[in-house]
């Protein structure tokens, strides 16, 4: 049985820029099955339909077409055996300001009928740094204490699937290494993780398979370790203090004053470090490394754009 299944999936939205009655699709035809134990990434630019998807899986957003289900029970027709399987952590900072940290997780598991549980939360606010802040009401947390938060009402009642949308997006280094651990120890006891993150080397560091969305279609679908495979080249790296000249830009990835450039073999890593010497600007720190997810997900945004991609991609 999948952990998490969609069948033909698709999500139409009024378009405010069209004719009237004019729609667009923030989800296009898409079939994806996730195993029961996967820590799968789902990863895509802004606007791509990542949070679209989350938001029908979990029931908040209604599919125009096609179904999803988690462990076999449907999301529309069984809703509530679903949920209760379901554990979401949402990009947004949603609490209710009424209530202190141990209350608010009480509460978050009186909806899904469980009761006595203390152990569990004290193993929550543990695990998430949170002990010391059992008794805070909620609006004096910073953001990214309310951000662990979030992630302790997902998981309040033990739910096999879980699934992070943006869950560190703001929150400083030692949240995110916090939550890495706990999430990946819940992953080894048999918990199912569907993550979303800008954050690439997350992905690259915790997922077993990755689905690439853009434009809400999947424009590429594998195991991480074969999408890294597949890149077509190293990459050189280097520091300038400069700018390089248009043509030689337009074949870089520039970021601040690292420069990085892919690289096939010898040849085209002297030529490209000639063209800035000849440049007039000095390569400082060069080094050649392999390519990261990071670049494997630029170069399939780059063969995907304008491009029509595969209206849906089973697994």
């Amino acid at each position: 049985m999948l952990a998490i299944s969609f069948q033909s999936i698709s999500k139409a939205y009024s378009s405010p820029k069209g004719p009237p009655g004019a729609t667009f699709l923030a989800v296009d035809n898409v079939s994806l099955g996730i195993e029961e134990g996967e820590f799968f990434g789902l990863l895509g630019p802004n606007g791509a339909g990542k949070t679209t998807m989350i938001s029908m899986l979990s029931g908040l957003s209604r599919p125009s077409s096609g179904s999803a289900s988690v462990l076999g029970h449907d999301v529309q027709k069984d809703f509530a055996a679903a949920r209760r399987r379901l554990g979401v952590v949402p990009q947004e900072l949603v609490f209710d300001p009424f209530f202190n940290v141990r209350e608010a997780l009480r509460i978050q598991s009186g909806y899904f009928g469980v009761r006595n549980n203390d152990a569990w939360i004290d193993e929550l606010l543990e695990s998430l740094g949170l002990a010391d802040k059992a008794d805070a009401n909620m609006r004096q947390l910073s953001g990214g204490m309310k951000r662990r938060v979030l992630v302790a009402q997902a998981l309040v009642h033990k739910p096999p699937v879980i699934v992070l949308d943006e869950p560190t997006a703001g929150v400083d280094v030692e949240l995110r290494q916090t939550l890495w651990q706990f999430i990946a120890k819940l992953n080894k006891q048999g918990h199912t993780v569907l993550l979303t993150t800008h954050y690439l080397e997350e992905a690259e560091a915790l997922c077993g398979r990755i689905a690439m969305l853009k434009s809400g279609r999947i424009v590429a679908l594998d195991h991480t370790s074969t999408l890294l495979k597949a890149a077509s080249s190293n990459v050189l790296r280097f520091k300038v203090d400069g700018d390089l000249p248009p043509a030689l830009a337009a074949q870089a990835r520039v970021t601040g004053r690292i420069v990085q450039f892919p690289a096939h073999d010898a040849l085209e890593i002297e030529h490209f470090l000639a063209a800035v010497r000849q440049s007039g600007l000095v390569a400082h720190d060069v080094e050649i490394r392999k390519a990261d997810l990071e670049d494997v997900f630029l170069d399939v945004m780059q063969k995907h754009s304008g491009a029509a991609a595969p209206a849906g991609v089973s697994a």
